[in-house]
């Protein structure tokens, strides 16, 4: 705060550094899971182990931050493919990818928050409030454009890749993203030049 009592914007240093934090200990998670040491997280984003404990006191905090972090990036990724993409269809393959590497970010999340049911049910609606619209605008936009079909709900598409992820930590035989793979060809619509 000011002298004047108003809240200052963090300066734009701050943010970068707060980012790239974020980037290195959702990277960290996906390699050694939510218990990596901090050291880790640390050494990747080039700080010192005090500069993440200032930003995030604890573990859950960190846990939590990153989750944010990701879903954000995620829901501001969609309209960005969509507008790049070669195609909606494209776009939406490509956002599948960047949900399936969130979802195994996130792996490990429950256990860490599962003392507060609360805390993490309101992660899971906000979750759901952010990442379904983009999902829905980018399964309608490859609907219009006659690419895949028109009954999948965003919902049942989301939850379909979250559950063929689970698993996929526990048995090196278990291709997840194959799976995930063909699940998206399989919204081609069935006239689509590209579904032949």
């Amino acid at each position: 705060m000011s002298d004047d009592g108003a809240v200052r914007p963090k300066r734009s240093d701050a943010k970068r550094n707060k980012k790239s934090l974020l980037d290195a200990a959702a990277a960290v998670f996906v390699t050694s899971g939510v218990e990596a040491p901090v050291r880790d997280i640390a050494t990747r984003a080039g700080v010192g182990v005090g500069t993440i404990y200032r930003h995030f006191p604890t573990r859950a905090d960190l846990i939590i931050a990153v989750y944010r972090h990701q879903v954000e990036a995620c829901a501001e990724a969609g309209p960005v493919l969509l507008a790049t993409g070669p195609t909606p269809y494209a776009a939406l393959k490509g956002w599948i990818d960047l949900f399936v590497e969130f979802l195994v970010t996130k792996h490990g999340l429950a256990a860490v928050l599962r003392s507060d049911n609360t805390g993490f049910d309101a992660l899971h609606t906000y979750f759901l409030d952010r990442l379904v619209p983009v999902c829905a605008q980018l399964l309608d936009a490859a609907v219009a454009a006659g690419e895949i079909r028109s009954d999948v709900r965003p919902l049942e598409l989301m939850a379909g890749v979250g559950n063929l992820c689970i698993g996929a930590h526990e048995d090196s035989r278990y291709d997840a993203a194959k799976l995930i793979g063909v699940l998206i060809a399989g919204l081609r619509h069935p006239k689509s030049p590209a579904a032949s």
